[in-house]
């Protein structure tokens, strides 16, 4: 089965649609009449998800899946998460024949312009200006130009090139990394490879982590490779919290050798009101915000229908993520999962 020859739904019922809930709910009003649509939680997932066509990971902070993942006999024949991650259905589900997509492409740009946003405000000192004028105080200072900066950005997917595009309209100088070398780019020229960080470092303003997570890239930033960077340079992370040793980025910014740095993912999340990384200085922290603008989660369901619709018509599906390598490739998906008919 291949995407060239797609399967035709052939079930005398709509396609079963599990989500994994998470408030508020997506609009699915699109499916009416064309699904059965179904909602579970972390405790009810297990029970329902050996009757499910298709699963629709909504709550995607949740490892309910990865938990309840059935070891044999049925269950949903394509996964689709409302995330650019996909790390919390690993590696569960890379043993299945299960098709996975995921959310790419609906936050890329947004992502960018936040990571610009943070590059700007650390730029010009803007926390220190916010903190000043609390205090009634006339500070003047002197602040640091962008355009002529230079940034290595970590993680070659679509969030990545949308991040180093939009610092490049700043003037910034980009290298974008890679798992491997890619010469001929359009954008970028060259796509460094990953073995090529360690030399990077030393000569980046700004280094920017978009990478996905996987086990070559878990603790990537570590004291080693915080020590290579630029004395002053800043660290921006928008992958995920275990790409950061994260006390080695707390040693790295109390001691003084990075200028500062941004968290919007941690390994703890929420993270905790008594946490010390509240009061680590030169540290900017969010709470996994850096996609999420005004009508976000309308963007993610209109996705979703957008591949069901696709699914039902026997099309490729968007977004097919290797299961092995935990992010999507521009390789086609090898199989498109039958949509009815029961759970495969």
């Amino acid at each position: 089965m291949t995407p060239t020859d797609p399967p035709r739904p052939t079930g005398a019922r709509p396609p079963r649609v599990l989500v994994l809930d998470d408030s508020p709910r997506p609009d699915l009003t699109a499916l009416s009449g064309r699904a059965e649509v179904a909602y579970a939680d972390a405790s009810s997932l297990a029970a329902r998800l050996p009757t499910a066509d298709a699963l629709l990971v909504w709550d995607f902070t949740s490892d309910a899946v990865r938990h309840s993942w059935p070891g044999g006999g049925g269950r949903p024949g394509w996964v689709h998460t409302a995330s650019a991650g996909v790390d919390r259905l690993l590696p569960e589900l890379a043993a299945s024949d299960v098709v996975i997509t995921n959310a790419r492409g609906v936050f890329d740009q947004p992502i960018a312009e936040y990571v610009s946003g943070l590059v700007l405000a650390m730029a010009k000192d803007f926390h220190r200006t916010w903190e000043f004028q609390r205090e009634h105080a006339w500070r003047h200072r002197e602040t640091k130009r962008v355009a002529g900066t230079r940034a290595a950005v970590i993680g070659s997917g679509p969030i990545g090139r949308a991040i180093g595009r939009t610092l490049m309209a700043l003037g910034v100088a980009v290298e974008l990394v890679g798992r491997r070398e890619r010469t001929g780019d359009p954008e970028f020229g060259t796509v460094r490879a990953a073995d090529d960080l360690d030399s990077l470092l030393p000569s980046a303003d700004w280094v920017v982590c978009a990478a996905p997570l996987t086990p070559a890239t878990e603790g990537l930033f570590d004291a080693a490779a915080f020590g290579r960077m630029k004395p002053g340079a800043h660290f921006v992370n928008i992958g995920r919290g275990r790409h950061v040793v994260t006390a080695d980025l707390v040693d790295a910014l109390e001691s003084g050798r990075l200028g500062g740095a941004a968290l919007d993912v941690l390994e703890e999340e929420p993270l905790p009101g008594d946490s010390p990384l509240w009061r680590v200085p030169g540290l900017l922290i969010s709470p996994h915000m850096s996609g999420d603008t005004i009508g976000w989660r309308d963007d993610l369901a209109r996705q979703f229908v957008e591949n069901f619709d696709r699914w039902v018509a026997g099309e490729p599906l968007l977004n097919v993520v290797d299961k092995h390598l935990g992010y999507v490739t521009d390789t086609p998906s090898p199989a498109t999962p039958t949509p009815a008919g029961g759970p495969q």
